[in-house]
């Protein structure tokens, strides 16, 4: 898809503002006043943080969608993440609130990804691009689980209205953001790939408002739901279609795991966190921030839907793999 680097950008650059936002104005609200005990947070507390770390997962899958998945712009999509959320936590730490701070740190977060972009465009002069069809349906998994984790997320209160719109901007441009990459993955850029991406899009969308319309405590089957469409979907976009046509009992396989995957990593990842690795734990002390209830467990929701999308993309990414398929690919 010829198109990929310019929407990869641009989505990555809206990423950076919505990390912004949710730094100076959707990070206040989380913490509590008072150093009291009985004014320690619950479960869910800081649920800014996560739609910041999902932000920060955003700009490096846009990244990647820029680069066409080509291993050097995928090592520097990691590398940046990384290095992003150690600075989110330093920045958190200084609580910096207000219009001026939120059009600074976009401004700065636009500039590190455009002199990034320009040193990777430098490096790859004269070389023609290629499309790593594997690493892009492995980048779209990874967005399409961390869609639901963004739209599941509660806080302990749930009558936050900044909550829904950060979750509805966050899991919108995921979802963007898991179609672009699998259609850049697909083969061939066919009519009715382009017709089937802009339909995936807006069910997924539609989706995401129905998890957020839910009551808090019942979005598992809409999450489940959207989890389903969103990934089949991106099976269908990116894996080849031999005589024209997918292999339909293959995605019928796909729809089974895209159903169940997602949760039972979920599960597999969050209950280690709650018991034995307080890694959430770690960060709000880092941050700066008071600690959550011991009778509440602090864990980072945004962690668990990367480790989850990447477990997903093992699963689903593979079919990308033949070399035929990644020739094909490559405009």
């Amino acid at each position: 898809m010829r198109s990929a680097r310019p929407i990869g950008l641009i989505l990555s650059a809206a990423a950076v503002v919505l990390w912004a936002f949710g730094v100076t104005v959707l990070q206040p609200l989380t913490e509590p006043i008072g150093p009291w005990s009985e004014n320690l947070p619950g479960n869910n507390a800081y649920w800014a943080r996560d739609l910041r770390f999902l932000a920060i997962m955003a700009v490096s899958v846009g990244l990647v969608l820029a680069g066409r998945g080509q291993l050097r712009w995928s090592r520097t999509a990691v590398l940046l993440g990384g290095c992003w959320v150690a600075a989110d936590v330093a920045i958190d730490r200084s609580d910096p609130t207000g219009v001026e701070a939120t059009v600074l740190l976009a401004l700065g977060g636009c500039a590190v990804l455009g002199v990034l972009t320009a040193f990777l465009l430098w490096r790859e002069r004269g070389t023609p691009p290629a499309t790593e069809r594997k690493a892009l349906t492995g980048a779209a998994c990874v967005a399409g689980v961390l869609t639901l984790a963004a739209a599941g997320i509660e806080s302990p209160t749930d009558r936050e209205p900044e909550l829904n719109q950060g979750a509805l901007a966050t899991a919108a441009l995921l979802v963007v953001l898991a179609v672009a990459a699998a259609l850049a993955a697909a083969p061939e850029r066919s009519r009715a790939r382009v017709g089937l991406a802009a339909g995936l899009a807006v069910a997924a969308l539609l989706g995401v408002g129905l998890v957020r319309a839910a009551a808090p405590g019942t979005r598992l089957l809409p999450e489940m739901a959207l989890g389903a469409v969103l990934l089949t979907g991106v099976t269908l976009l990116a894996w080849n279609w031999p005589g024209g046509q997918p292999i339909w009992w293959h995605h019928t396989l796909a729809a089974l795991a895209a159903l169940v995957g997602p949760f039972a990593f979920l599960l597999a990842t969050a209950i280690p966190m709650m018991i034995m690795l307080p890694i959430g734990a770690t960060f709000t002390a880092l941050a700066g921030n008071s600690p959550i209830n011991a009778a509440d467990s602090d864990v980072l929701v945004s962690l668990c839907g990367l480790l989850s999308g990447l477990g997903m993309a093992l699963l689903l990414a593979w079919p990308t793999a033949d070399a035929a398929g990644t020739s094909a690919a490559r405009r």
